[in-house]
Formats: C-alpha cells, structure tokens, sequence
C-alpha cells in the first residue's frame, strides 16, 4: 500500500492507495498532519511507501513521522518521471504540475491531453500522444480573483464564489460574481479551444477544488476527476520504486 501526501496552498490531501485503488482519502491542515499520519500508518499497516508533494512550505517533522513507519520519497524536479519532459526551465517545475503530467500520460495512453486544474491556481498541463509533456499555462485561481478584486481596491467587498444569475450584474455583488465566475469561465473555454485547434483528438480533465463549480458553467466537453493529481502522485511513487 502507498500513503499519498499532496500539500497545496490551502490544505493537506492524505490519500491510501492500494496498488491502482483509492481506499482512503481525507482533507485537512497543515497543523494536523504528523497525528494524522500516525492514524492512517496504524489503521493501515501494510503501507509500505510513500510520497510527499509540497508546493508550499511542509514541516519536516511530518517526513520523519512518516519515515518511521514506510519509505518515503519527497517529491522534487530530480524525481523521475515516464513522460519525456519538454519544459524549457524542468528544475522550476512545480511538483503538482508534476503528478498532472504523470496521470495524464498514465489515463490517456498515446494520445492528447490537457488537464486544468482549478485550485488555489488554475493551471494547464498538455501532454502530446506522443508522451512527451509540453508545458501549459499558470493563471490565477477562482478565489484569488474574488480576493485581488477586494485588496486591490478601495472600496469593493470580498465575496465567496457564487454562481451569477445573469452575465449583467445589476449590482455590485452581481457584477463582482458575474466578472470573476464568467471572465474564468470564458478563460478555460478560450483555452480549451486553442489546444483544440491544434491537437487532434483532444481528451480535457478538469480536476482541483473548483471543477465541481465550474464545471457546470463551461461549454466544452470535458471529464471532472477530482483526485487526479493523488492519482498521479501515486503513479509517480511507483515509477520511482525502482
């Protein structure tokens, strides 16, 4: 069994993968993490490997935690990965964009995929059908544009996301939801249709905190797979077993 650790910029994703199979998953904070941990090590005691994926700054104390009870392989740009890597600058790479790439190339064998991801950032991860990952694109995510919206004024209110009634907001607060929930909207559309027009057959996985809300508002045909980066992220662990 393997013990998944995603540690984004708003929370910590614990997942247990038994070979190929989700048989455990959980949500929460940084603070919680080393007791955690502990727990899911001792209700699963056939965990024999892990993983670590930070993007942000992860206390060292849950590695050693971790490292007590399985092997444990921190994720980094040095790590191996099964697609070829066409990224101009690799040793920048952010680890998740990592695990997307990896599950990408894992789900769609010898074909075309684009995979956003609407997180804390939406990013766009492309690889070719010929296994060989491009790059994409980093753009700001659905809360932090609601958030730039009110630090970046002097006077407009912070808002939690909402589905906008109408595109023509007729007030401020409908205005703030229609700009920021269409105009991403209208980003992601925009985007998928620029890799359509030059990648045939192109498979979209729409995966990250915000697909379930945004996914109902976009026009392109797409496939939602909220725990695509742990599955990547566990796909990597066992490329780099050997």
């Amino acid at each position: 069994m393997n013990l998944i650790i995603d540690a984004g910029n708003t929370s910590v994703k614990l997942a247990v993968f038994d070979r190929n199979n989700l048989i455990f998953y959980q949500n929460t904070d940084a603070e919680s993490m080393p007791r955690l941990v502990k727990e899911i090590c001792d209700h699963y005691p056939k965990i024999s490997h892990s993983i670590v994926s930070s993007v942000g700054h992860l206390d060292k104390k849950v590695i050693a935690v971790m490292a007590v009870f399985c092997t444990v392989h921190e994720l980094t740009p040095s790590s191996k990965t099964p697609y070829k890597n066409s990224y101009a600058t690799a040793q920048t790479l952010g680890v998740d964009r990592m695990a997307l790439a990896t599950a990408a190339f894992y789900h769609n064998p010898k074909a075309n995929t684009l995979v956003v991801d609407a997180g804390t950032c939406v990013t766009y991860e492309m690889v070719n059908d010929y296994g060989e990952y491009l790059g994409g694109a980093i753009s700001p995510g659905l809360n932090m544009r609601y958030k730039s919206l009110n630090t970046q004024t002097a006077k407009l209110p912070l808002l939690k996301p909402k589905m906008p009634f109408d595109f023509i907001g007729n007030s401020t607060e409908n205005s703030i939801h229609s700009g920021v929930v269409n105009g991403l909207c209208h980003e992601i559309d925009g985007v998928i249709n620029q890799y359509k027009s030059r990648f045939v057959d192109l498979t979209v996985i729409l995966t990250g905190g915000d697909a379930p809300f945004l996914s109902k508002r976009l026009k392109n045909t797409i496939f939602a797979d909220s725990k695509f980066l742990l599955k990547g992220l566990n796909y990597l662990l066992e490329y780099n077993k050997h």
